[in-house]
């Protein structure tokens, strides 16, 4: 069973993961599945361009249908006219795409064992932070790990009633802070470490589900 330290703690201490959570194997192609409907689902679908029926003008016949020499046009907003409108162009549209449920708690618990097969997380305890102190939080994450060039880039996993330590690490560069209910599998694997508060810890496990008999191995 995965364990993880304790940070904030003045005794050094570990927590026990769960392991129906944090003790799955990796499942590559459902993880990859959950994180592109996590993308789509953010892009905002408003490109757009005016067809031959919405460009403005256009109404009269450029020439007479014959003895011109020249080809027929019945509109000067033809798509192959300089300022004619767009053929086949982007519309409105939605990119979302429905994954089962099933899927995304076991491409959940995925990226959640890929950080405790790591040892890349860490639980806060955030009794420490009685008012916001973005030094105090600076600290917690220097004294985590070794000293870099560059700082990981850690998310951060609050209850929402922990909002003093929440604002005590949304302004640290490459942190990142999220309540359990918001955090994505896509959030998961961006993030080179994870830091999740002892209240937040229990929100996010439940989140994975309870896998059934023989889930567990195959997800």
């Amino acid at each position: 069973m995965a364990d993880a330290p304790v940070l904030g703690s003045s005794a050094s201490k570990k927590v026990k993961l769960a392991e129906s959570a944090f003790g799955a194997r990796f499942a590559g192609p459902l993880v990859h599945q959950s994180v592109r409907a996590e993308q789509a689902a953010r892009r905002r679908g408003t490109a757009a361009t005016k067809t031959r029926g919405m460009v403005s003008g256009g109404g009269a016949k450029p020439w007479r249908q014959k003895g011109t020499g020249r080809a027929r046009a019945g509109s000067s907003r033809s798509p192959i006219w300089t300022g004619g409108g767009t053929a086949f162009g982007p519309q409105p549209r939605s990119y979302t795409f429905k994954v089962n449920r099933k899927e995304q708690r076991a491409a959940l618990r995925s990226a959640l064992s890929l950080h405790a097969e790591r040892a890349s997380i860490a639980i806060l305890d955030a009794s420490v932070f009685d008012a916001p102190k973005t030094r105090r939080a600076l600290e917690l994450l220097e004294d985590w790990g070794p000293e870099t060039r560059r700082a990981p880039s850690t998310l951060v996993v609050l209850a929402p009633e922990e909002s003093a330590a929440a604002l005590s690490f949304r302004n640290l560069a490459r942190v990142a802070v999220l309540t359990p209910e918001n955090v994505g599998v896509t959030d998961l694997l961006s993030a080179a470490r994870l830091l999740v508060s002892e209240g937040a810890l229990e929100a996010l496990t439940t989140r994975t589900g309870k896998p059934r008999v023989g889930e567990e191995a195959n997800a």
